[in-house]
């Protein structure tokens, strides 16, 4: 399947199936949400992967009822940090020079620079920051999954204080963004018969 049909294919589901993903595909669709693109290669956040429905039960108070919560697969939250700071650059220099070979010498420009970057902003723009970067991980993960035929609903519509309660953010300096169930749909779903609505090209590219 080629990428325009996989657009054509996906929609934000409303009732999943009872299958579940393997942990292959799992496994192969995280690794793709991993690579990522983020401001700096930063990458301020992490993806909460909930199986578990005795979790996913309790959150659904916070979920505002929506059934598909408890219902899909898997829960994918993405939980960005809540103070980015000069730890977050230090843990990626110190990536760097893994992965590079390269010292700590050599990347202090880098380093210095990320930092520099970061403190002329307010703690709130650093957090919308870090908050835009799980969303650019949550666009991924959503093409992917239609690449894969995996089925995804994005949401915003929760109450980040309680998941970040229930799944123990706070303690990890962590904040919830947004949450993706995915599976597989059910195939009584009636959105998946429904016409995909979308601006056409010229009423929502503008070439220049």
């Amino acid at each position: 399947m080629n990428i325009i049909d996989a657009m054509n294919w996906r929609y934000a589901v409303r009732e999943f199936s009872d299958e579940k993903i393997t942990a292959l595909e799992l496994r192969e669709l995280l690794e793709a949400v991993r690579l990522s693109a983020s401001s700096y290669g930063l990458q301020p956040y992490r993806i909460v992967v909930v199986e578990s429905q005795a979790v996913r039960e309790r959150l659904l108070p916070f979920s505002y009822g929506q059934s598909k919560i408890a219902k899909s697969s898997h829960l994918i939250v993405f939980a960005a940090l809540n103070q980015p700071d000069d730890a977050a650059v230090d843990r990626y220099i110190d990536k760097y020079m893994k992965v590079s070979g390269k010292s700590y010498g050599e990347l202090a420009n880098l380093s210095n620079h990320m930092k520099s970057a970061l403190v002329e902003k307010t703690l709130a723009q650093r957090q919308e920051w870090a908050h835009q970067q799980a969303y650019i991980a949550l666009g991924n993960l959503l093409t992917c999954a239609a690449l894969m035929k995996i089925d995804s609903c994005p949401m915003t519509g929760v109450d980040s204080a309680g998941y970040d309660a229930v799944l123990g953010l706070e303690e990890l300096g962590l904040t919830t963004s947004v949450i993706c169930p995915i599976g597989r749909r059910n195939h009584g779903d009636v959105q998946a018969h429904s016409p995909k609505v979308r601006f056409d090209y010229d009423e929502i590219v503008m070439e220049v």
